[in-house]
């Protein structure tokens, strides 16, 4: 009878498996640890960029009118000289990547300089008080993080199929929206819900631990937190219909309108404006900044940087900026998109959406500001994004607040379908417009002649 050989004494067969498995599943690993890193670093530079905005601010109303333009024009001007495909949420990009035909048009929106991009002109872009956030761009970073991680596959001699480069960078954008929202559960209905229909893919074991190992890494270095503190709201059952009906109604046709004025930009601006944004897109920079200091004069300085910080403590109940806020941001939202920084609209929107529901709040005193701020939050962030699963999970992770699962998912529900009577979902119709700009730029690059 013929015994097999322990594999523990069949060196090269044991090493041959063993670098099987450090190909498939060691490096995705690797790349969640990394994504988990680098959200870190892009929240702890953000924090700090914006507390320099802030501080600035103390030497008088006149500073965002100054530094706002400035920065918006230096910005836009470093985006498009060096890092083009950073501008934006940068979550149109990583659809536009796992839609790509190749690993070469997706490296394109995924390269070092894009990531350094995000990073470094996001931050640059807060410290001029723009109205954007740090939690979509977290997405294209982890992407690019997960990208180059794949590339050591290749390097040593494992191959990068276009299935590998789509499963690797799901993945690492799944692994930023759970370390920037400390919200893991979010990271992977992320992938599913938003990633996933631009391809065929399946959230497997190794894609969870990319999002686990990327949270671990954000828990270690900044703890157990919650992004917006517990509501201890509960949930009331059937007295909660109306007022979800009605944040949801509102928010979700503020949330839609706001999507279509992004996507349709050409047919409400005027046409001078629309030429000043296409032909001198540093100068049009520049005006969006003043804008931007106009709408924080307006509303007390309130509309500038991501939000947090109003909605926080518009959740707790605390006194803001009346009703001026929730427009003002929202313009300001719009403003700052439309100026071409690199920067999110995941924050920006929750904070529209608290500021809605703090002036809600009077129509239903026995729910209290938390509870219907949640539920506005919840109902615009997914009508901007018509990403409903999604918007009610990051929500529900960030209160701490598992009795109003239903109340969320039903503002969330309705909320989107409002929506998608303005416009379609945002971010795949601004990944088409990336890919209908690959597709241009890639005849264009392959005639050029060399060293071009």
């Amino acid at each position: 009878m013929k015994t097999r050989t322990p594999l523990a004494l069949q060196p090269d067969r044991f090493f041959r498996n063993l670098r099987r498995a450090w190909l498939r599943f060691g490096l995705l690993w690797l790349a969640g640890l990394g994504t988990g890193a680098a959200a870190v670093l892009f929240a702890r530079l953000a924090d700090a960029a914006f507390e320099g905005f802030r501080h600035a601010r103390d030497w008088g109303a006149w500073v965002p009118f100054v530094l706002s333009p400035a920065v918006g024009a230096g910005v836009v001007w470093a985006t498009r000289r060096w890092s083009a495909g950073a501008e934006g949420s940068g979550i149109p990009q990583v659809i536009a990547a796992l839609d790509a035909p190749t690993a070469a048009t997706a490296a394109r929106l995924l390269d070092w300089r894009v990531l350094l991009g995000k990073i470094g002109l996001g931050c640059a872009a807060l410290l001029g008080g723009f109205s954007a956030g740090r939690e979509g761009p977290s997405v294209q970073v982890g992407a690019a993080v997960a990208w180059k991680v794949l590339q050591l596959r290749g390097a040593a001699g494992g191959g990068v199929s276009m299935a590998a480069m789509r499963h690797f960078v799901a993945a690492g954008g799944a692994a930023g929206v759970a370390a920037a929202f400390n919200a893991p559960l979010a990271g992977v209905v992320f992938a599913i819900e938003e990633l996933a229909r631009s391809f065929e893919h399946r959230t497997n074991g190794a894609t969870i631990a990319a999002v686990i190992l990327a949270g671990v890494v954000a828990l270690g270095f900044q703890g157990n937190y919650v992004y917006f503190g517990r509501i201890t709201a509960g949930d009331p059952g059937l007295e909660m219909l109306l007022p979800v009906a009605v944040a949801a109604v509102l928010c979700g046709a503020a949330g839609g309108g706001f999507s279509w004025l992004l996507l349709h930009s050409a047919r409400w601006m005027p046409a001078r404006l629309l030429a000043l944004r296409l032909e001198r897109p540093v100068w049009f920079a520049a005006g969006c900044g003043l804008a931007l200091a106009l709408l924080g004069l307006a509303a007390g300085g309130s509309v500038f940087g991501s939000g947090y910080h109003e909605a926080r403590a518009l959740l707790a109940g605390e006194p803001g900026a009346g009703w001026i806020y929730a427009p003002a941001k929202l313009l300001a939202n719009l403003v700052s998109f439309l100026s071409g920084i690199p920067g999110g609209l995941f924050a920006p929107s929750l904070a529209v959406g608290a500021g809605i529901g703090a002036k809600l709040s009077a129509l239903f005193p026995g729910l209290g500001p938390g509870a219907l701020g949640a539920l506005c939050m919840v109902a615009f962030l997914a009508a901007v994004t018509q990403s409903p699963m999604t918007a009610f999970v990051i929500v529900m992770e960030m209160i701490d607040n598992h009795g109003m699962v239903l109340s969320l998912m039903a503002a969330a529900a309705l909320a989107t379908a409002v929506s998608r009577l303005f416009c379609p979902p945002l971010y795949p119709a601004l990944a088409r417009r990336y890919a209908e700009q690959a597709a241009v730029a890639e005849p264009a690059r392959r005639d050029a002649p060399v060293g071009a």
